[in-house]
């Protein structure tokens, strides 16, 4: 029997106010969270959805990760080009699928996520499905918001997806 784990690998990214933990196997990155989490989140994070992993630092492997990101956070990026690793059900996939659809710069509500999906009735799964969106930003949960143009609930809080959207409204 085999008892070597795989490897999630994990780095801290710090560029100006902004700290996030990335994660990545060997596939593609898996995790983006949000502003100023704790490595203890992360960890809880990757257990829960990773048990077979080992959690690994590895700066070096998510370099080519933490560029673009950084490009994207300087104002010099809009589509994200690396590899991802995205796990949920199929119903997750499908909306994270529809998030990536949400052009640059612009807004959707839930609704409109539902229809895209052709689950008109779904909305409140629909939102229970982008809260659960592991890679902020590349999958740009950012860019749903409420039906009468509100911002709702955003898994790394309101103040990070303001940012997020003033960055991408300043482009």
């Amino acid at each position: 029997m085999d008892y070597s784990k795989l490897t999630l690998y994990w780095s801290l990214l710090e560029i100006n106010d902004w700290k996030l933990h990335i994660a990545a196997t060997e596939k593609g990155v898996c995790y983006i969270g949000p502003i100023n989490e704790t490595f203890n989140d992360l960890s809880k994070w990757s257990n829960k959805h990773f048990p077979e992993y080992d959690l690994i630092e590895n700066s070096f492997k998510l370099e080519k990760y933490k560029e673009e990101i950084i490009e994207y956070l300087e104002g010099n990026r809009r589509n994200f080009t690396f590899p991802i690793d995205l796990r949920g059900t199929n119903f997750q996939i499908n909306v994270w699928n529809a998030l990536c659809n949400i052009p640059f710069g612009e807004t959707k509500s839930y609704s409109d996520i539902a229809y895209a999906i052709n689950k008109p009735t779904a909305v409140r799964a629909v939102g229970s499905a982008i809260g659960a969106n592991p890679i902020l930003m590349t999958v740009p949960c950012h860019r749903v918001i409420g039906k009468n143009g509100s911002l709702t609930g955003f898994r790394g809080g309101l103040e990070m997806k303001t940012k997020l959207l003033d960055l991408e409204k300043q482009r």
